[in-house]
């Protein structure tokens, strides 16, 4: 199997998941492999990599370090799984506020 196989194999799988976990789904910035680290901020360890045109499910959101990316500049985060967050800054919710409850 070829390299984009296998890639769209994984992004298959996430969608899947994302859609079978009854959280909202929405998609990662186009061109970005987007790090999930193991708590809301850059200083947190990098726990994986999505692959390119991945989407991710929102559990809730807190606020972390302040990341620029190609949706503005903001201090929030998204929980994407137990100990799993991304930067909101990368991910199309068509808000720049909360879109999920606060992460307690």
């Amino acid at each position: 199997m070829s390299v984009e196989g296998e890639l769209d194999q994984v992004q298959d799988g996430v969608q899947g998941l994302a859609a079978a976990s009854g959280y909202p789904s929405y998609p990662v910035a186009p061109g970005v492999q987007l790090k999930v680290r193991s708590g809301p901020g850059t200083g947190y360890s990098v726990v994986s990599v999505l692959p390119l045109g991945a989407s991710v499910t929102i559990r809730c959101q807190c606020e972390g370090t302040t990341v620029s990316g190609p949706y503005g500049t903001t201090n929030l985060w998204d929980c994407v799984g137990n100990g799993q967050f991304v930067s909101d800054a990368y991910v199309r919710t068509g808000s720049d506020g909360y879109v999920a409850a606060q992460c307690s």
